[in-house]
């Protein structure tokens, strides 16, 4: 279905008549002007992120549905990087003639599934037209006890640093598509350059032959067994509200705290800046899965490298007083990978072998050309 038989307001209504209510702070969501939301006695906290086709998605190999579920699972795991519980989030889209109510379906029930997964509303948004392709902006509120929200500046002298999950798999996912992304595109590009010989040699039969060959690739499908859980992390994250729930469960209060979405070695650096401190993290203790390694030997890279600055883990990073470290120990899924220092010790990465090297920021910068920058 054409989107211009609906409109801009039939769209909304379309995709949104039945959404129902799960928290007691939205008094009214899609519908209105605005949405209403009522917080008493809590501290409320927003983010927003953009998503670009082309520059954060590529819809050659993320599908509609995964889309929208990634698209809200990176504002949702902001809110639990500040230690809140997320509770709505606002949708707003531009997108071209290409796309069609049905791929909108698609998106949004991705989207729906993400929110279901942590009981958040989805509230209101706006939609428009874009000449450049498809562009998502979402906004999500959430909610934290009153001064007990957790920020970049709270890291301590002797304080641990702690990630969850493993770290460089979304990252070398993404190098697995763009391998099978170039892989399609070369042939396409051959057989188009044959059926134009073809045609300058007047082969009719050659020109239809290689005609079939070009539709058959339509249903190229690139073997990537063994490699799933690589793409899982790059084409449905997961926020870690998890990790959050077990902190809380467990009275351990971090003194700091962020989402990797930019790279582990950016965001302690981050932190670091904000606190005022220094930090010494071991190479031997950045939690890597079994896929990643063997995926950066088979790409001769450096695994390290794409633990500390590939980006788009979604995991948590977190520093915790040293009295914690038992209670942080039984937490499953997290590692101890370092400790906070004072400032002049500098920001330091402990080789394998015990050499130190100066941690640099090469993880993902949005406004930069190349896909790690310093």
């Amino acid at each position: 279905m054409e989107i211009s038989k609906l409109g801009e307001f039939g769209l909304i209504d379309h995709l949104t008549s039945d959404i129902e209510k799960k928290n007691n702070s939205t008094l009214y969501g899609v519908g209105d002007d605005c949405a209403v939301l009522s917080y008493p006695d809590k501290d409320i906290l927003v983010t927003s992120d953009m998503l670009m086709e082309g520059v954060h998605f590529d819809l050659t190999y993320i599908g509609m549905e995964h889309l929208g579920y990634k698209s809200a699972m990176v504002n949702i795991s902001d809110i639990f990087a500040m230690g809140g519980t997320p509770r709505q989030i606002v949708v707003s889209i531009a997108l071209s003639k290409r796309f069609n109510v049905e791929n909108l379906e698609d998106f949004y029930r991705g989207m729906r599934r993400a929110c279901d997964k942590w009981g958040i509303d989805i509230v209101g948004g706006d939609t428009t037209t874009s000449l450049t392709g498809f562009a998502i902006s979402i906004t999500c509120i959430g909610e934290v006890e009153k001064g007990k929200a957790i920020y970049r500046n709270g890291a301590k002298e002797t304080d641990l640093i702690c990630v969850s999950g493993d770290l460089g798999a979304a990252y070398m996912g993404l190098q697995l598509l763009e391998r099978e992304k170039a892989v399609f595109y070369g042939k396409i590009n051959d057989l188009n350059r044959k059926i134009a010989q073809a045609k300058k040699d007047g082969d009719d039969k050659r020109v239809e032959a290689l005609k079939k060959e070009m539709a058959e690739l339509s249903n190229f499908q690139p073997d990537f067994s063994g490699r799933e859980y690589l793409l899982e992390r790059q084409l449905k994250p997961e926020a870690r509200g998890d990790i959050i729930e077990e902190l809380r469960r467990r009275n351990i209060h971090p003194t700091a705290m962020m989402d990797i979405s930019d790279g582990l070695s950016s965001e302690l650096l981050h932190i670091c800046k904000q606190s005022h401190c220094g930090c010494r993290i071991y190479e031997k203790n950045i939690p890597i899965d079994y896929q990643t390694a063997v995926t950066c030997e088979e790409f001769n890279m450096n695994l390290t490298t794409a633990a500390l600055s590939g980006g788009e883990d979604y995991e948590l990073l977190f520093t915790v007083p040293i009295g914690d470290h038992e209670k942080v120990s039984e937490i499953d899924g997290v590692r101890q990978i370092g400790y906070i220092t004072k400032e002049s010790l500098g920001k330091m990465l402990v080789s394998r072998d015990g050499q130190e090297f100066e941690l640099l920021a090469q993880g993902w910068n949005p406004l930069a050309s190349d896909e790690l920058t310093s």
